[in-house]
């Protein structure tokens, strides 16, 4: 029960460039200041990327969502499907062994990725593509025995067609999953009693089995090279990972009126208005389609004043990792943030890579107050 992180770890961690922009898009569902409850799927999505879970990840994501490590790490360690060890390059084998599974046959599963994998769970197979261990139900019972490999399950294992499996693995093919007994779903083995009509329908595979054919990523590394992976509230074109705009013509008098709404420029808070209500420089952007404010390069520090830096940690938002890089940019104190002009805030935002996060999380409203002796209510608990 005891997990610890792997004794050896990369130097870093950086999403592709297709996953940070589904990072992007998860933390994007959720209410401003709640950005930290995107953690799971952020560190899963790492997983996916690496295949295994790594210091250097698990504080990406932390630096990311603007949360103390220690708080992701707890999130890491308390979570079974996260591996904290370097897994099989092709795969790594979840074997089912709880009650169903095991008196349909999971031992001799178990014994055959002894045999052809490691001795061991955990333990990395002699050329390095696979590794395996025994997991508490995974709910298929009904096709027991399976193991998860991957995104897929794989059910009605025996040991001689598991082995088949992992020759078409070793071979660098995607076996097909689900049953690998022919049965259509889940049901009995003699075949269906009632809804028999079902394979009427005209699909090939069931629902599951037909995605994993359709995504086409089954036990691979999830690097974004190869399948869009935006999500449908940041997509901006259809096709997988997205969900195509509806025609205009196709909605109601009333939902047009409800969407044209929806699209108006609104007033920022504490900024001054046009004659219309908008904000000024909203209103200048949205009529010439450039950005509102210029960037102007702020005044720089080569180095902390005597004293020492300030902890930016106390900002909202600033991890040790977004500390480092403001201080690579230049800024150490509270007092050069709280100064911040809006083109200075656009020149810093550039080059930051979660742009929009100063004026998220009032920087400069907090920075004003630090500056000054004060405490927020963050930075009060960011003492402990």
């Amino acid at each position: 029960m005891l997990r610890r992180l792997y004794s050896e770890q990369p130097a870093s961690f950086e999403f592709t460039p297709a996953n940070l922009a589904w990072a992007e898009g998860q933390i994007a569902k959720y209410p401003e200041g709640r950005a930290q409850s995107a953690i799971i799927p952020l560190l899963w999505r790492a997983q996916e990327q690496e295949g295994w879970l790594t210091k250097p990840a698990i504080e990406y994501v932390a630096d990311m969502l603007g949360m103390a490590y220690i708080r992701a790490l707890e999130v890491a360690t308390f979570y079974f499907m996260f591996q904290l060890q370097p897994v099989g390059s092709v795969a790594h084998i979840q074997v089912c062994g709880t009650t169903t599974c095991m008196i349909c046959g999971s031992g001799d599963i178990i014994e055959v990725c002894k045999r052809r994998i490691a001795g061991k769970p955990h333990t990395l197979s002699a050329d390095g593509k696979f590794s395996w261990e025994e997991v508490e139900c995974l709910g298929a019972c009904a096709n027991a025995p399976m193991a998860q490999i991957g995104k897929d399950y794989y059910e009605d294992l025996t040991a001689e067609n598991f082995e088949k499996l992992l020759d078409q693995m070793e071979a660098g093919n995607v076996p097909l999953p689900g049953s690998q007994a022919g049965r259509y779903s889940s049901e009995p083995a003699g075949g269906p009693v009632v809804l028999a009509e079902y394979k009427g329908t005209g699909a090939q595979y069931n629902g599951s089995v037909q995605r994993a054919v359709d995504i086409g990523d089954t036990i691979k590394r999830i690097d974004g090279t190869e399948v869009p992976l935006l999500t449908p509230w940041i997509s901006k074109g259809a096709g997988h990972g997205s969900v195509p705009k509806a025609p205009a013509a196709a909605k109601s008098a009333v939902q047009q009126a409800a969407d044209a709404k929806k699209a108006e420029p609104k007033p920022a808070k504490d900024k001054p208005v046009s004659e219309n209500g908008v904000t000024k420089q909203e209103a200048d952007a949205t009529s010439t389609g450039t950005p509102a404010v210029e960037e102007k390069q702020p005044e720089l520090l080569s180095a902390a004043r005597e004293g020492g830096a300030d902890d930016l940690k106390k900002l909202k938002g600033v991890g040790p990792k977004l500390e480092q890089t403001l201080n690579e940019l230049g800024f150490y104190h509270y007092d050069q943030v709280a100064n911040w002009t809006p083109a200075e805030i656009a020149w810093v935002d550039s080059r930051l890579k979660f742009k929009g996060r100063i004026e998220r999380d009032g920087w400069i409203e907090q920075a004003k107050i630090l500056a000054a002796g004060g405490e927020t209510e963050f930075s009060k608990r960011a003492k402990y």
